[in-house]
């Protein structure tokens, strides 16, 4: 089996090395002038954190001043980021992704389907989700995931709060997560035997910090504290 994990684009590095310095601090300002402002909840009106690169919404090109709402497409080109939020979820959505933020069905407050890439999300607690990637349906519950998806696999961590995680392809390949900090990573398969296509992963290509910068964006903060210094990078360690 093919395993995620190459290292990211350096403007990434940068970010993180931001916010361990002290984005959450007093030292914000330092940080507003590489970014274009502190973090904390967007203003009405307001979609759009950052982007750097090619971005698009509904095939148009983004910017700060784009809207995005249920029904609408996002894609990044390689090498690209964009930081969001629409109502109470956030995201971050890396390079050479395309994510769709379907107008949910009756009982769920946002449904989206990540096409192809990767992206980190934070959902309000009593705000039902669903998730469809390549190879898998997840019912989020209040929480923060990670997510990449090619047609093989899915690998997807539950950040912290509880998922229900199907393979598309094997209703028998099913589990339910309940995580408080990054506790059980895993792969989602395209193919595999019946009840065997989800197996445990490493913890890979997000980070604390990420989280915390997101999750400011929607005027919360993640369930858990930890030392700044501690996630400087994403640890890659195989169980």
């Amino acid at each position: 089996m093919r395993f995620f994990g190459g290292l990211d684009d350096p403007r990434r590095r940068v970010l993180i090395q931001a916010l361990a310095a002290g984005f959450f601090t007093s030292a914000g300002s330092a940080t507003a002038q590489l970014f274009g402002r502190s973090p904390g909840r967007l203003p009405a009106g307001q979609s759009i954190y950052r982007l750097s690169g090619s971005v698009s919404v509904n095939s148009a090109p983004a910017t700060l001043q784009t809207r995005i709402s249920p029904g609408d497409t996002v894609e990044t080109a390689p090498g690209a980021e964009v930081i969001f939020a629409v109502a109470e979820e956030a995201y971050l959505l890396r390079g050479g992704s395309r994510m769709v933020i379907e107008r949910p069905p009756s009982g769920l407050v946002t449904s989206l389907r990540l096409i192809t890439g990767k992206v980190l999300s934070v959902f309000g607690k009593g705000r039902p989700t669903r998730m469809i990637t390549a190879t898998s349906t997840i019912g989020i519950r209040g929480t923060g995931v990670y997510a990449e998806t090619d047609p093989e696999q899915t690998y997807f961590c539950t950040c912290y709060g509880v998922t229900d995680i199907v393979a598309n392809n094997d209703p028998a390949s099913k589990e339910t997560v309940s995580a408080t900090h990054h506790d059980k990573p895993l792969y989602i398969l395209a193919k595999g035997n019946a009840g065997a296509r989800i197996r445990r992963a490493p913890f890979i290509n997000h980070t604390d910090q990420e989280l915390m910068l997101i999750e400011s964006l929607v005027g919360r903060v993640p369930p858990f504290v930890f030392p700044m210094e501690d996630y400087n990078a994403p640890r890659r360690d195989y169980p």
